[in-house]
Parts: structure tokens; sequence; C-alpha cells
């Protein structure tokens, strides 16, 4: 099989996946009673499945709960629903009403602070405890700004410390986060 070949397999099980999330969220929102159309793309390596409405106050909020913590349990049930159709675990991506979206804007506001913060100074930076998703955008801003960061603590306080340049020149830029595969 060539690589062409391979990759092409892999986004059509990344399709499927889609799909597959796609249907359980459509019973999941006409159980619940609830306006909102599915949008599905491949990113990453991974199926991303965003539920949007049109509604200025969508009621679909309740769905991302306090700190997102019902996105991810509904994120959890979506991947656990794909695994039992495809037998394999899913990494998908969901996304309600463009909570993610803003939160990785957000994030990603944050880590550039700290990352100045760190050259300003010399010294590692140690950022608030986030899960693995909001870890996994802080990491992906300091490699985008040519700086190592790596997640310490254990959950649900693990925290996301970016080293200075002289402290990731010595680790190499091969100290990122072992949470990537997660998120």
């Amino acid at each position: 099989m060539t690589e062409e070949t391979a990759k092409k397999d892999r986004v059509s099980q990344l399709v499927e996946e889609g799909d597959i999330a796609a249907d359980y969220l459509e019973e999941l929102l006409d159980i619940a009673d609830l306006d909102g159309d599915i949008e599905l793309d491949v990113e990453n390596d991974r199926a991303l499945v965003e539920i949007v409405s049109d509604e200025v106050s969508s009621r679909l909020e309740r769905m991302v709960g306090e700190d997102g913590r019902v996105l991810d349990a509904l994120q959890e049930l979506t991947r656990l629903a794909v695994q039992n159709q495809t037998g394999e675990r899913s990494r998908l991506m969901l996304d309600i009403a463009g909570f993610r979206a803003d939160r990785r804007r957000e994030l990603t506001a944050i880590a550039e602070e700290a990352i100045t913060r760190v050259r300003t100074t010399g010294e590692s930076v140690m950022l608030e405890p986030m899960n693995p998703f909001e870890r996994k955008v802080c990491h992906d801003a300091v490699a985008r700004a040519g700086l190592v960061s790596e997640s310490e603590g254990v959950e649900p306080n693990r925290c996301v410390v970016i080293l200075p340049e002289e402290a990731s020149e010595e680790e190499g830029a091969d100290a990122s986060d072992s949470d990537s595969a997660d998120e």
C-alpha cells in the first residue's frame, strides 16, 4: 500500500467516525429536544464534530456546562459510541456552540502572554491547572514560538510549564506533553 493510499484510507476512516458520531449526537439532540446542526470535518488526523445553532441564545449551551464539563463528558460518550461500532479507539474532537473554538483563542492568548514572560525573565512559567484539551492548545502555542513545555502534576491539577530557551535547548525539542494523544 502506498503512502497516498494509506492517507486516503485514514481520511475515509475518520469520515466514518464523524458520521457515526453525527448519528449518535442527532439521537441525543432529539431525546433532549434541542435544535442544532452537525458539521463534520477532518483535521490533524482526527474527526472534528461540531453542533451549531442559528439561535442567538442557544439552548445548546446547556450541553457545554460549566467550564465545558458536560461537553467533555459528551465527547467521551461520543468516542465510546464510535469505538463500539468501529472496534477502535477514537480521538474525535467535539465542539458545541463554538465553546472549544472560543476557549482555544483564550488559551492561545494566555500561552502567548506566558511565553513573553518566560523570554523576559528567563524563568519557567507554570500555567493554571487545565484539562488535556487545554494543555494541548498551550503546548502547540509554545511549540510554534520555538520553546518547549511539559506537563506537571496529577489530574485534575495537571499544569503546563513553559521552559526558558536555555532549558529548552538542554532538553531538546522532544519534551512535549504526553497528554496530546488523548486530546
